[in-house]
């Protein structure tokens, strides 16, 4: 006779569902990136709606929701956002509201990615769910690149010219959700015997969608995530030297091969110019005052728009949103504590990616923000801080089993 889920563990059907879920409502705000406000709607009352969902099992058995250090951080930056609102302490309510709520459901992400990944499996599941849809994406984005260019999956006439890859119309933003999954690919080209090509094809993929797009960081970071992961699986003993030598030379190769067909010359083009980084040392440099304007309190979660007029160093007759480097955003909305507990998250998740392997895109992601603003996007930063509780999991798992290894055995039986 089967029996039922123990009181240790919740039912695998419910876990299961959770993360099927998770994943559902985190690739529809992927799929809709150049949509604004009811795809962010979306993503944040599913992912709250699941937290809750979790928060109810956590009131009545506490004893099968896991914790984190990172819940901490995460809560103190959604608790600034509300202490700024009732203290006033914000030029733009609204913004500031809809801020806080951001960040609610960026930490209510890692609360249940925390939950849902906790077995083996289910993480590798969830990777998998994450690796064949970018994969996908990536297909339809160098594809809708060169055959309709400026236009969103060939029907949807965007603002831009030259930069649209699939829902994302900015290469950048592009770039940094592959960031977060190719180091899945790479891995996954390296340890599974089983499925060495194909995995080998999805990272070429990746890469050369990319390159078609000429992210300028972005390519150079997955260029460091390409020789990172190897390395780290190596001296980690994934797999033995002699089947990791022609899988990592297989996956070069497709890796070249895939790039040459994009071609490489708008990349290399792009490291030519004298100033790529045009105008951004401006932002920064009024973004630095704008803090220093106010270093503790910030001006608002949100209110970047309304006070960076007000200190801007150029005026070309765009508009200004965010300061190109979420670091200095974060300082300026939030002051220096608000940032300070960021950093906090970063530095905490740096080792843990760096053991999890595939998780290494989060530092990634954290280099690429010092020269934009991917986590202002709440698709991005959802998706990167569900990454965050899934390396935070399989850590948890780690320790459990080292810690099951080292009890002595129980000789009365």
């Amino acid at each position: 006779m089967s029996r039922g889920p123990t009181l240790q563990q919740p039912s695998t059907r419910f876990v299961a569902g959770s993360a099927w879920g998770l994943a559902a409502v985190l690739f529809s705000p992927i799929l809709t990136m150049w949509v604004t406000r009811w795809s962010v709607s979306l993503l944040e009352a599913g992912v709250l709606a699941l937290a809750a969902v979790w928060s109810g099992l956590m009131v009545f058995r506490p004893d099968q929701v896991r914790g984190s250090f990172a819940l901490i951080p995460l809560a103190g930056a959604v608790s600034m956002g509300v202490v700024q609102l009732m203290t006033d302490h914000t030029v733009n309510r609204w913004a500031t509201w809809n801020a806080v709520l951001l960040w609610t459901t960026y930490l209510a992400s890692f609360f249940v990615a925390l939950q849902v990944c906790a077995s083996a499996e289910r993480r590798a599941m969830f990777r998998r769910a994450l690796l064949y849809f970018a994969f996908g994406l990536s297909v339809v984005s160098v594809l809708q690149f060169f055959t309709s260019p400026g236009k969103v999956y060939w029907l949807f006439q965007s603002e831009y010219e030259n930069d649209v890859l699939g829902p994302f119309v900015s290469r950048d933003q592009y770039a940094a959700f592959i960031e977060l999954v190719f180091p899945i690919a790479l891995l996954e080209a390296l340890t599974d015997r089983r499925r060495t090509l194909l995995h080998t094809a999805i990272a070429g993929t990746m890469f050369a969608s990319v390159l078609a797009g000429a992210s300028l960081a972005g390519s150079a970071l997955l260029v460091a995530e390409f020789a990172a992961v190897p390395l780290l699986a190596a001296f980690r003993g994934l797999a033995p030297a002699k089947k990791l030598r022609p899988a990592f030379i297989s996956l070069l190769l497709f890796t070249l091969a895939f790039g040459s067909v994009v071609g490489w010359t708008t990349l290399w083009q792009r490291f030519q110019d004298p100033q790529p980084y045009k105008y951004r040392r401006e932002m920064l440099l009024a973004s630095v005052a704008m803090a220093r304007e106010k270093p503790w309190t910030g001006f608002g979660l949100g209110s970047f728009e309304d006070v960076y007029r007000g200190y801007a160093l150029f005026d070309d007759g765009t508009i200004v949103n965010h300061a190109h480097n979420d670091w200095a955003e974060w300082a300026t909305e939030g002051g220096l504590p608000f940032a300070a507990l960021i950093v906090v998250v970063a530095l905490w998740s740096a080792p843990k990616a760096v053991r999890s392997i595939w998780g290494l895109g989060i530092i990634s992601v954290w280099l690429h923000s010092l020269v934009d603003f991917h986590l202002q996007k709440p698709a991005i930063a959802a998706w990167m801080f569900v990454l965050l509780g899934a390396v935070c999991a399989e850590g948890h798992s780690r320790t459990r089993s080292k810690q099951r290894r080292e009890e002595p055995a129980d000789i009365n039986g």
